[in-house]
């Protein structure tokens, strides 16, 4: 393991475990590699916020280097070396940003216990990108240690040859009892519950244990908490930084969350996510942007 970060570090914010990514973006064929994953888009959006954030992750030696943006940021993190880097190919057509093919293109392998920093969290965010990054028993022994985050998206999303398929999460009802905070996409909610009304799966989901559900769209977030609805809009003046909406917004939800009500942060993660949304790369922006967004003089 390489500790990217010296400093002695006793509790944090936010814990966030996830494959640090590797990826390919294609838009109208012409293609570039880019930083991505949940704990790259998630951790710079909530230093943004103010939060403190630990990141653990895995990926090839080579690309440690690739781990100094978030540390220039105030993100502390901890790498294990894995034989690939993590990554997926995402081909846009550019009249269309919401729907994509998506491509693996390698994968860093399960964490294990040892390699989650001893330390203590007011939340863990479990964000892997790919299913079989964290298996059931590394959830409930993170669970033990906080309250849970987790993202369904690494836990339905499977590789076979040349592609990811999306396929129902084996221990959903196991993995789902231990956590706190839920985010799930539009698709995914379907999957999941059958459903197409998103208020509906959200309530259905939060009966497996989840004791708020988030839910996106492109349209969007809902989110279920405290047997009560609520939604705010995503309203981006562009697309070019439709890769790590749901990120950024389930991140920044529960960074919020941690000081505000269930509603607020709702309203505040679909600011930020809508600014997120018109520049590529993680959301760089200020809370003054994020409050122009709320009051309507974006």
């Amino acid at each position: 393991m390489r500790d990217a970060d010296t400093t002695k570090i006793e509790d944090t914010d936010i814990l966030m475990v996830g494959h640090f990514a590797k990826d390919k973006l294609v838009v109208d064929g012409a293609g570039e590699i880019s930083s991505g994953g949940a704990v790259y888009y998630g951790s710079v959006a909530l230093r943004r916020m103010n939060v403190r954030v630990v990141v653990a992750t895995r990926l090839h030696p080579d690309d440690f280097p690739r781990l100094d943006e978030m540390m220039q940021e105030g993100v502390h993190i901890f790498a294990t070396s894995a034989p690939e880097t993590s990554g997926i190919e995402n081909i846009y057509d550019s009249a269309d940003m919401e729907r994509r093919v998506c491509i693996p293109l390698g994968f860093a392998g399960p964490f294990h216990e040892e390699e989650i920093p001893d330390l203590s969290a007011r939340a863990i965010l479990v964000v892997p990108i790919i299913a079989g990054e964290v298996d059931l028993s590394l959830l409930q022994y993170l669970a033990q240690r906080g309250p849970v985050g987790l993202d369904v998206q690494g836990f339905t999303r499977f590789r076979e040859p040349g592609r990811l398929v999306s396929r129902p999460w084996p221990d959903m009802a196991e993995g789902l009892a231990l956590v706190t905070y839920l985010k799930v996409d539009r698709a995914e909610a379907e999957l999941l519950t059958g459903k197409t009304d998103l208020q509906a799966a959200a309530r259905e989901l939060a009966a497996y244990g989840p004791r708020e559900v988030v839910v996106t769209q492109s349209s969007g977030v809902t989110v279920y908490a405290d047997d009560q609805i609520y939604e705010a809009p995503f309203t981006p003046r562009s697309l070019a930084g439709r890769t790590g909406r749901g990120d950024t917004c389930f991140a920044s939800y529960v960074g919020k969350r941690l000081s505000s009500p269930a509603e607020e942060a709702c309203r505040f993660a679909a600011a930020v996510t809508t600014l997120k949304q018109e520049q590529p790369g993680p959301w760089r922006g200020t809370l003054d942007d994020v409050a122009r967004v709320m009051t309507g003089s974006h």
